[in-house]
């Protein structure tokens, strides 16, 4: 295999779209929590050693994200090979081996991690190994057992937020947990989304997802709006918290109402067209919520 077609397979075991989103929110958790975030004057002084920080933050968890993604592909190989959407990962498709890619989890996961310890804290290295612990070797196994497994695995999806707050303060305070929760409730109607689109892959793959449990639709629906209802209400706290103004909780409760609006219609009717108005709707929420919260950090004070 030539060197940019073998470059090109190793990105995607990254997943790079995943590993960016946590990249962002880690990112998200490091301005909200940063102690000059008090304003745009003291915002300059990211140019200094707050800065490197940050820096070496998002450095470490884009890796330590890829590294725990291609393990997740590592160990799902075979399910892989059986899904249409999946099928044409490096694995399954053999454009790489078990061997190359389990080097690449231990080298960049690494790395990853040893950034994070030498250069941020070992707290935030913490939770990067702990991402990959338990999403790897928790939710990845209980996919194929329990429809729980998305409440399982929206932790660890949670867990990079809570690295950002810890590599700007060297602890966790409400405030973190707040967005722990924000990104965790996000992920619900998310996978809900696409769970009902590829239930039929996910069932060919051996997933027991709540799609593929429940065909009726029903458990998918109290999924969805169930958790975009509490997002509304949890996404109001960082203003009670003192973390944002009213800017970010006018469009918080907007973002959130509107996040809800799309996925109540599935309490009627499951429906693919409804499942994919709800996905795209999440894929919009969280990076304009987040940037929110972080503009109104920043230059609100």
């Amino acid at each position: 295999m030539r060197l940019l077609e073998r470059s090109r397979a190793y990105a995607e075991l990254g997943k790079p779209g995943i590993s960016l989103l946590a990249t962002a929110t880690a990112a998200a958790g490091y301005l909200v929590a940063w102690p000059g975030a008090s304003g745009a004057g003291d915002a300059a002084s990211l140019l200094g050693p707050a800065g490197w920080r940050l820096a070496a933050l998002l450095a470490g968890t884009l890796l330590a994200a890829a590294g725990t993604n291609a393990l997740n592909q590592l160990l799902e190989r075979e399910h892989d090979a059986r899904m249409a959407r999946t099928r044409a990962r490096p694995l399954p498709s053999g454009r790489l081996s078990p061997e190359r890619a389990a080097t690449f989890v231990v080298v960049v996961s690494g790395v990853g991690i040893g950034i994070l310890a030498a250069a941020v804290n070992l707290l935030a290295a913490g939770l990067a190994a702990l991402t990959l612990v338990s999403y790897a070797f928790v939710y990845t196994p209980m996919k194929r057992v329990s429809p729980a497994a998305v409440l399982v695995g929206s932790v660890p999806g949670a867990f990079p937020i809570l690295g950002g707050w810890a590599a700007a303060t060297g602890s966790l305070a409400p405030g973190a947990w707040t967005l722990f929760a924000i990104v965790f409730l996000w992920q619900l109607p998310h996978f809900a989304g696409l769970d009902w689109m590829c239930r039929e892959d996910y069932r060919r793959g051996g997933y027991r997802t709540v799609a593929v449990a429940d065909g009726s639709g029903r458990s998918t629906a109290v999924q969805a709006v169930g958790s975009a209802a509490l997002l509304v209400a949890v996404g109001a706290i960082p203003t009670v918290l003192g973390l944002a103004g009213g800017l970010y909780l006018a469009g918080a409760l907007l973002l959130g109402g509107a996040y809800l609006a799309a996925g109540l219609p599935l309490a009627a009717e499951v429906t693919a067209r409804r499942s994919r108005r709800l996905f795209l709707v999440s894929l919009a929420y969280l990076p304009l919520v987040l940037g929110l919260l972080v503009a109104d950090r920043l230059i609100g004070g």
